[in-house]
């Protein structure tokens, strides 16, 4: 934990206390095969600038990682702020721009003052005149950043640093933010879409939004406004990998939508109507000026996740209907896919080798999804309730590995709505596929026979299969399960020093991984080291879920 008083400038609690306060019972710690992981800090919303009930609107987080990029913004003129906020201006400037400079820091952060963060805090997100504290108005922006949504607001919270306040709010007045994505490899600035309750997308720039000191989106370009292409929630967005600024946005009536961001957001599209709303199609706009430029049907009822692989070949989609379906993007051609055991499917995501798929759903099992095979390989039995977000571990390896490729084994990490995180390793040189019991009168065991039918064959390309028999697929058992939140949890993020856990009321918690917690104990001011930020991901993502009710 860190090492801090019970109370800092502001007469806030220390994370060490808010912790406690907030999460009776709770360990700030957990064991695995490698070694301990510790709750290093928390991040979370000013509960009283929440203007409307959270409702139905999961919080959703996404990683971005903003590369250097020297400023060109100019303060905004001191009469558009008040006093308190032009006394804040000329610290900063007097600072010299804070996040984006080391010189005066001295919290690990993004170079930022845990003094002067934390003295903004107050006067910038509990004023009525500015969001965002006004300090980081002339710097870069550079560093790493927690976007997270909550209510009617998505909050930007400095992710290096242990001030548990986000430094920014922005607030959505006809709708709430539901889902985001960020863009690393951007190339106009446009690097952060957030799609709506009510249909709406917008992209903008992370690093404007950041340099300016207002509430409200600037210098944003808005996508189906007012739900003139469709009506339907935004459930989830993704960037296309290497896509050149394309995207795609899933809603809640089973379509998907294409976009191009260097097209006019406002472009008029009409597509025509669905025949058969049971079966996948690709309907492309009309004019070149259109934007979307596309619209897949996807399935009956919602999309609930979407995913791209590594190398942008393939887009993984799970929905209501329980399905898991894996498309050819290019092509807009389906590949495959498979039903879950029991009700809708609710997250999804690609090891980096693109070689297997997680979901997990309503049934409380996480599936693993072979491509190699197209059918699922293997369950992992150990959550309560709905399996909420799931994601590989791409930082770990294991302690057993030789460094020749051969006998792989993947780390994973599942949380759900019964508070749990829960690791997982699979091996698959030691997944024991189940044998078919012989006929009456033979032996009763699984030891003999011939191999289940689910494993007989691939299925042919554009396949969807059936849900397997539950004695067919291999079980796992987790690594670890530990209760990690109060509430029902939203998702998980893997970094190089860390892993981030999601409750769906908008708190976050970052643990540090085993030998990482040790050496940031003995020094607690630095929360994460320069050479550890290079390595951290440029951009990750926890899918939304939709909460049990």
């Amino acid at each position: 934990m860190i090492h801090s008083s019970s109370s800092n400038s502001n007469g806030m609690m220390s994370s060490s206390s808010a912790a406690n306060a907030q999460s009776p019972g709770l360990k700030t710690y957990f064991k695995t095969p490698d070694g301990r992981y510790k709750l290093q800090y928390e991040k979370t919303h000013p509960a009283g600038l929440l203007h409307y009930a959270h409702g139905k609107a999961v919080t959703q987080a996404t990683l971005a990682h903003l590369k250097e990029k020297p400023s060109q913004v100019s303060p905004a003129p001191s009469s558009s702020l008040s006093s308190g906020s032009g006394v804040r201006l000329a610290a900063a400037r007097l600072l010299g721009g804070g996040n984006g400079s080391r010189a005066l820091g001295f919290v690990g952060g993004n170079g930022s003052s845990k003094n002067l963060s934390g003295n903004s805090r107050t006067g910038s997100l509990g004023s009525s005149s500015t969001s965002g504290s006004p300090f980081i108005l002339n710097y870069d922006s550079k560093g790493t950043y927690l976007i997270f949504n909550v209510g009617d607001t998505l909050f930007i919270s400095d992710f290096n640093s242990q001030d548990k306040d986000p430094i920014k709010a922005l607030h959505f007045s006809n709708s709430n933010p539901v889902c985001h994505a960020f863009d690393p490899e951007a190339k106009d600035g446009h690097d952060l879409l957030i799609g709506l309750n009510s249909g709406d997308v917008y992209s903008v720039s992370l690093r404007q939004q950041l340099q300016d000191v207002g509430k409200k989106l600037v210098t944003a370009q808005h996508y189906n406004k007012d739900g003139s292409v469709n009506s339907g929630r935004c459930t989830s967005v993704a960037w296309v990998p290497e896509g050149d600024g394309a995207f795609v946005v899933a809603h809640a009536d089973g379509n998907l939508y294409v976009y191009e961001k260097s097209k006019d957001g406002a472009g008029d599209s009409s597509f025509p109507v669905i025949k058969d709303q049971a079966q996948f199609s690709v309907a492309h706009a009309r004019s070149s000026k259109s934007n979307p430029v596309a619209r897949w049907h996807i399935c009956q009822g919602s999309i609930n996740s979407i995913a791209f692989s590594k190398d942008r070949t393939y887009l993984a989609t799970v929905g209501r209907d329980g399905y898991l379906r894996v498309f050819d993007y290019s092509k807009e051609q389906l590949i495959c896919g498979g039903k879950s055991y029991y009700g809708a499917l609710l997250c999804c995501a690609w090891s980096m080798d693109g070689k297997y798929i997680l979901t997990g759903g309503e049934d409380d099992l996480v599936q693993v999804w072979s491509m190699e095979d197209r059918k699922v390989v293997a369950w992992g039995e150990g959550h309560s309730s709905w399996v909420s977000g799931v994601a590989f571990d791409s930082y770990w390896s294991s302690p057993t590995s030789d460094g020749t490729g051969e006998n792989v084994v993947y780390r994973f990490g599942s949380v759900g709505q019964d508070t749990q995180l829960l690791l997982w390793d699979l091996a698959m040189d030691e997944i024991v596929v189940p044998l078919r019991r012989v006929p009456p009168g033979g032996s009763p065991t699984f030891s003999t026979g011939s191999q289940s039918s689910h494993w007989d064959t691939i299925c042919p390309v554009g396949t969807l299969q059936p849900a397997p028999c539950i004695r067919d697929v291999p079980k796992l058992s987790p690594v670890v399960s530990h209760r990690v939140h109060v509430e029902p949890l939203s998702g998980l993020i893997f970094t190089q020093e860390s892993v981030v856990t999601v409750c769906r009321e908008g708190h976050v918690k970052i643990w540090m991984r085993p030998g990482n917690a040790e050496s940031q104990s003995s020094n607690s001011e630095n929360v994460l080291t320069s050479s550890s930020k290079e390595k951290l991901p440029l951009s990750a993502k926890v899918g939304s879920a939709i909460c049990k009710q």
